[in-house]
């Protein structure tokens, strides 16, 4: 459920904007993720493969919010989500971040080769064990994603998925839905160069007629869907805080059908070669 600001899970509540911070790196990601936070942000998303959550917790130290305002997500890399090395893998997390635990952890990607019933079971583990508050996945296409919350003991909240105007994800977002899940859109703003999303004459014409951004129109697309969160990643001070500001402005449902319409079937721009089948 949506409350404007977040979105509702059992006893989670999710800050509807992140500040993503992949690829950003060392200081660049320290000070961002301070930015971020002087700027409102209250939810944070790393990973143990973006090679940066020591400066994302140098920026959450000094970004001067108490840690417990802060929604930190980190993820644990594909090949490291069997039982043993997912919790060491977590507890190094928490290491390089200087927190207890984090609000929420991910499977990032999930294995060709690992048991998901294992992944699972080493994923609840970290939950017991206090690592994390609250876990879920990422990438995860609806037939894994069935699977994996029938495996599980503990809720899955969360699943982490690419998510833009570009690209349909209908089917996992009624999937996350059905199992009361929130949709977490990384990559929110599509591919940023030529021929993007924020490039789309619908787009611009939407932002010139209400006065924003075109990031804003498409990152208020995403929050004004049911339990959808979107993590924009930016280096740059001013666009920082631009991303943040959705709050006081809305798209009608025309305006919401006709950037729903621009989804393609070439638009996904994440597809590793380890990707699952995707719906």
């Amino acid at each position: 459920m949506s409350s404007g600001t977040h979105v509702t899970v059992g006893d989670a509540s999710i800050p509807v904007i992140g500040y993503g911070t992949w690829p950003l790196k060392d200081e660049e990601c320290a000070r961002g993720v301070a930015t971020a936070l002087q700027c409102g942000y209250r939810h944070i998303d790393t990973a143990e493969m973006y090679g940066n959550e020591a400066a994302v917790g140098e920026g959450l130290r000094a970004g001067g919010v108490p840690r417990d305002e802060i929604w930190l997500t980190t993820k644990v890399w594909w090949e490291n989500i069997g039982d043993g090395p997912l919790q060491r893998s977590a507890e190094a997390s928490l290491k390089r971040l200087g927190v207890d635990q984090v609000d929420l952890l991910l499977i990032h990607w999930p294995s060709k080769t690992i048991p998901l019933a294992e992944s699972i079971r080493a994923l609840n583990d970290a939950k017991r064990r206090g690592l994390t508050r609250h876990i879920g996945v990422s990438n995860f296409p609806t037939r894994m994603l069935d699977e994996a919350v029938a495996l599980s003991e503990a809720p899955l909240i969360a699943n982490q998925c690419e998510y833009h105007p570009h690209l349909d994800q209908s089917k996992v977002l009624a999937a996350c839905r059905r199992h009361g899940m929130a949709f977490v859109s990384y990559c929110p703003l599509g591919r940023g160069a030529v021929g993007g999303v924020l490039e789309e004459p619908v787009v611009r014409e939407i932002a010139d007629r209400l006065g924003r951004t075109p990031a804003q129109v498409v990152l208020r697309w995403h929050i004004q869907q049911p339990s959808v969160v979107a993590v924009p990643k930016s280096g740059n001070p001013k666009r920082i805080a631009e991303n943040f500001d959705v709050f006081n402005f809305a798209l009608d449902d025309a305006d919401m059908q006709r950037l729903s319409a621009l989804a393609r079937p070439d638009g996904r721009v994440v597809n590793l070669e380890f990707a699952p089948e995707w719906d």
